[in-house]
């Protein structure tokens, strides 16, 4: 059969670059085959002898620094300083995961109940096979992070990078391939939704899915058929909110940034803007102002100047061109910006903006910031909760505690104070949203476990006669483990006393059975307590 290959387009001057190979789907079930043969030998190595080879992926990546931000600018138009951001983020990620790593997927021991003579440990332990649908807007920074994580935790890869950003993708293959201690637990493999498909329906063991809303509602369609747990990271429609005693130039400025930054092609861009009315006049002229600054453009140098590239996605513009021929049609009116020019979209700035335009309600990924005055903190709050998105947002104000206050009432996975996007970079603050933003988490501790099941051990000899839970199991002991679970689990000290008034008054059982458990159980109440009060005692004193 004829091989298909996808080209590799600068979205900037439409030229053709390179091309890559589609997998087939019978290449897509077998990598996922062999990718499970694989693991078993990954899984079963130590924690630091992974570390070690992804610790090798880190140094390539930085060597190959160059090479990585002169791909990505030509795979999706951004400026190369902004390219290597994407660098400088995955490597600060590769490098907390190593760092964390061998803590975070440590046994840990836990209650062992009323197994008295027994021991109890959770263990995280891989998936198995673990499918990365990787985006086209950062296509290192939202590939590597996932990739190292599900690597540490011990899983095998299976990764499909996005086919608007073909070379990218085919870069990070062969950069695997430099590191021969982790090539084999990894397969990149080529294509548009088909091959996603087909990936999912082989199945893995797990998927992570960074993506649209759309798409997360059809992969996790498909991924229903064989019950394949999954993570999504999807779409986001984040608010900035600028409260009456923000530092409105600060805010302008980086709230524009934000909104823009990467032709606002980015989740947890900032895409609407509520700002009190005190300061609304203030803050539109200088958000104004700020994005008539912008330069629009592109260059593969790394001393060029430029802000704004082009739009990566053809079909992307469609939506953006769409969302503001709605809002002009229902009254909204451009203050700087508006106009499509080949496949860049201008810096646009709109006010008079209300919540039945598309522009307020769905995901534009595109350079557009609209305005809208609040009234009051209260109004604003509610104005960024209504919202079908949920995924992060921005809270501008001199008074922190009244922005954590704020903040602390928005219905998203995560906020930033007095910024804008720059807490995604954070390694060990979790990212992800809720609602129709997705659900599960990337990044730190919940970024690697999330790659996990819980595995519990209970450990012992074989039951004693003494242990309590021994006693509950044998036969003729019903009022005794009525007993026992007043005295260990009574709300009151009412109900703990029961059984000893019920002795006393001659309608409980007595025999060497119950005396030997109430025995038993009272021991280990006090037990129990003593440990609970001893943690409790201040550091220092005597030995």
């Amino acid at each position: 059969m004829p091989t298909n290959y996808l080209p590799f387009i600068n979205p900037a001057t439409g030229e053709q670059f390179g091309q890559v190979a589609v997998a087939s789907p019978d290449e897509a079930r077998a990598a996922v085959c062999d990718m499970r043969q694989a693991g078993q030998d990954w899984s079963r190595r130590p924690v630091a002898e992974r570390v070690r080879a992804l610790r090798r992926l880190q140094e390539v990546l930085i060597d190959a620094r160059d090479e990585i931000s002169l791909t990505i600018t030509q795979d999706t138009g951004k400026p190369r300083q902004d390219a290597l951001i994407e660098v400088f983020v995955s490597v600060d990620m590769l490098n907390d995961t190593c760092r964390h790593a061998a803590g975070w997927l440590r046994r840990e021991r836990v209650s062992s109940g009323l197994y008295l003579f027994k021991r109890a440990y959770v263990e995280p332990q891989p998936y198995g096979v673990v499918a990365i649908i990787a985006p086209w807007n950062y296509p290192l920074a939202l590939c590597v992070p996932p990739l190292v994580a599900a690597l540490a935790a011990g899983n095998a890869v299976v990764l499909k990078p996005s086919e608007v950003t073909a070379a990218t993708g085919a870069l990070v293959e062969r950069l695997i391939a430099r590191v021969p201690e982790l090539s084999p637990f990894v397969r990149v493999l080529h294509g548009d939704g088909a091959v996603g498909a087909a990936i999912v329906s082989a199945p893995p063991d797990f998927i992570f899915l960074t993506g649209s809303t759309p798409t997360g509602r059809k992969v996790m369609r498909a991924a229903a058929e064989h019950l394949t747990p999954m993570t999504c990271e999807l779409g986001g429609k984040d608010a900035m909110l600028v409260l009456d005693d923000a530092n409105v130039d600060a805010a302008a400025h980086w709230g524009a940034w934000g909104a823009f930054f990467n032709a606002g092609q980015t989740c947890m861009a900032v895409e609407r803007v509520y700002v009190q009315a005190g300061v609304y006049d203030a803050f539109v002229d200088k958000a104004v102002a700020a994005t008539q600054a912008l330069q629009m453009g592109y260059s593969v140098s790394p001393d060029a100047r430029f802000d704004v590239g082009p739009v990566t996605f053809p079909h992307q513009m469609e939506v953006i061109e769409a969302h503001m021929a709605d809002a002009q049609a229902k009254g909204a009116r451009v203050l700087a910006g508006g106009r499509r020019r080949g496949s860049f979209y201008e810096p646009t700035v709109l006010v008079d903006v209300t919540h039945d335009m598309l522009v307020m309600q769905e995901e534009t990924f595109g350079p557009i910031l609209p305005i809208m005055r609040a009234q009051d903190e209260a109004q604003a709050i509610r104005l960024a909760n209504d919202s079908p998105f949920g995924l992060s947002a921005s809270v501008w104000s001199q008074d922190r505690a009244r922005a954590e206050r704020v903040a602390g009432q928005l219905q998203t996975g995560s906020v930033i104070i007095n910024d804008a996007i720059a807490h995604f970079g954070v390694p060990q603050v979790p990212f992800g949203g809720v609602k129709q933003s997705g659900f599960g988490r990337t990044h730190g501790k919940a970024g690697v476990l999330q790659f996990t099941q819980p595995h519990g051990y209970v450990v012992g000899a074989a039951p004693r006669a003494v242990d309590v839970a021994t006693v509950l199991r044998q036969p003729g002991h019903y009022w005794l483990g009525t007993a026992l679970l007043r005295l260990f689990f009574g709300v009151t000290l009412r109900q703990r006393l029961e059984p000893a008034v019920e002795i006393a008054e001659g309608r409980a059982p007595v025999n060497p059975a119950t005396v030997v458990g109430l025995a038993l159980g009272a021991t280990a109440l006090l037990a129990a307590l003593a440990l609970i009060f001893g943690r409790r005692r201040p550091n220092g004193g005597g030995r």
